[in-house]
């Protein structure tokens, strides 16, 4: 595989790009990944309460896709669901027979992300939150500080704040362990790792490939005392559809029982969203300051004009939307992800709407490093739709979590249903991005819903989900 396609693949990029590289030399791709990031926590995509200057740099540099998605979970742990999905280049219900064993392809000679990209003559490297089934030091060339699903939380960062209160927990004391654990904090062991790495790179003319995986901002949020006060409460909103409590919360597994629900307490509050919000904020504008360190490092090594950066998360996060505080569920703040493609010759600061996952960089990476993408990647390359050559890679998007939600998304409307209840919710995305008034109880809507409802039971059969929709709601037939 290390020769096939390559110079056939770099002679595209010649059809859209300025040419990063001739025929004998491949670019270099930096991936970066943080956790738990929601498309909102951009200030240069719109959010102007939150501090993210680097961000905001490649934003500025690049192509920022504004409708990126996460397809779901077949866990509560939803970071194990992304990258496994990201990592394998399949589609969500296939990929959890991959890592339950069931489908025995990688263990039989399949290859992973990274041992396809190490194939066409890369130095691959690895540092940060794995959590995929594949052991990381076997399938990268070389890796540091592998950093397991979060850090440790304790039992004081539960059910709080409550205000009027003493709060038991703090973001920045270093007893509470987390991310301080070891001395340093996590984010910048990570910025350490990088910056080493591209300072040794630099003295070599092979490509690499890095993948970059901050826990942050995950909780437990933790940050230095001066990321905290950038962020005083009175200057945090509350979201638009904040409710005390999600109405059908223990019907889609997000009640007092989930680990992420029971961070802040029943009822919600505006004072601990806006705590949990403050605390979210810091953890991302000081990983945002780590992601500056790494955009540095490349500029000073001379790499920076040869190397394509792609920055994502692995999914979203409620904090405070709808009643809920974490990510498992398919509303947009929590399945919609920033994606951020930089490099030679792609077009500065431009935004593309066109719905995609952000599992689309993997195949994006194979392309640019001339590496025929494999059958079993079900994913698409990002770069025909930077280039302008193409359309829309799906038809739809497709999300599942558990067996207690299923959505699909198409021309603006978006069709949520709740399973246990036989709820039907129905969005108009353009008009109600904040998913706040729900069509699915109007006439009006029946027949998009009733087209909604065909192209999700469509899109079950390509992601591998086996959850019968028919019998469940006969009358969408």
């Amino acid at each position: 595989m290390r020769a096939v396609g390559a110079g056939a693949a770099l002679v595209a990029l010649r059809g859209g790009f300025a040419a990063a590289a001739s025929n004998d030399k491949k670019p270099n791709i930096v991936f970066i990944l943080a956790d738990d990031y929601t498309f909102e926590g951009v200030r240069a995509l719109g959010n102007d309460e939150i501090e993210t200057p680097n961000l905001d740099r490649l934003v500025a540099k690049g192509v920022t896709f504004t409708h990126a998605y996460n397809q779901g979970s077949w866990t509560g742990a939803v970071c194990i669901a992304s990258r496994t999905m990201l990592n394998t280049g399949m589609f969500l219900w296939h990929a959890q027979k991959v890592d339950s064993k069931v489908d025995k392809r990688f263990t039989q000679g399949e290859k992973y992300w990274s041992q396809l990209i190490d194939s066409a003559g890369y130095d691959t490297y690895m540092t940060g939150k794995w959590h995929v089934k594949a052991n990381a030091e076997a399938i990268f060339d070389s890796t540091v500080h592998i950093r397991p699903g979060m850090p440790n939380q304790t039992p004081e960062g539960y059910n709080r704040p409550i205000e009027g209160k003493p709060d038991p927990w703090s973001p920045y004391d270093t007893r509470f362990g987390g991310y301080w654990e070891g001395g340093r904090h996590w984010s910048e062991v990570l910025g350490d790792d990088a910056v080493g790495f591209i300072d040794q790179a630099s003295k070599s003319d092979k490509p690499f490939f890095m993948y970059l995986a901050f826990n942050a901002p995950h909780d437990p949020r933790q940050s230095p005392k001066e990321y905290v006060d950038k962020y005083p409460l009175d200057k945090i909103e509350v979201p638009e559809n904040f409710v005390p409590e999600h109405p059908d919360k223990d019907a889609i597994a997000c009640g007092v029982k989930q680990r992420d629900e029971s961070l802040a307490p029943f009822p919600r509050t505006p004072y601990a969203v806006k705590v949990n919000r403050q605390e979210y904020y810091a953890a991302i504008t000081h990983m945002d300051a780590q992601v500056g360190r790494i955009l540095d490092a490349l500029e000073k090594s001379g790499k920076a004009e040869d190397t394509y950066v792609f920055f994502s998360a692995d999914q979203g996060l409620a904090v405070g939307h709808h009643g809920l505080m974490g990510k498992q569920n398919l509303y947009d703040h929590s399945i919609r992800v920033p994606l951020i493609v930089a490099g030679p010759g792609i077009k500065k600061n431009r935004k593309i709407d066109t719905p995609v996952y952000l599992q689309d960089i993997m195949p994006s990476t194979l392309e640019l490093a001339g590496v025929a993408k494999p059958g079993y990647v079900q994913f698409n390359s990002l770069l025909p739709l930077i280039r302008g050559k193409a359309g829309p890679p799906y038809e739809a998007i497709y999300g599942g979590y558990l067996a207690v939600a299923r959505m699909v998304a198409q021309d603006g409307y978006k069709l949520l249903l709740f399973p246990r209840v036989k709820k039907v919710l129905l969005f108009n995305l353009k008009r109600d991005p904040q998913e706040m008034t729900n069509l699915g109880e109007s006439r009006k809507y029946r027949k998009r819903i009733k087209k909604l409802f065909a192209k999700l039971l469509e899109l079950q059969k390509e992601t591998g989900d086996e959850l019968d929709l028919k019998s469940i709601y006969p009358d969408l037939l």
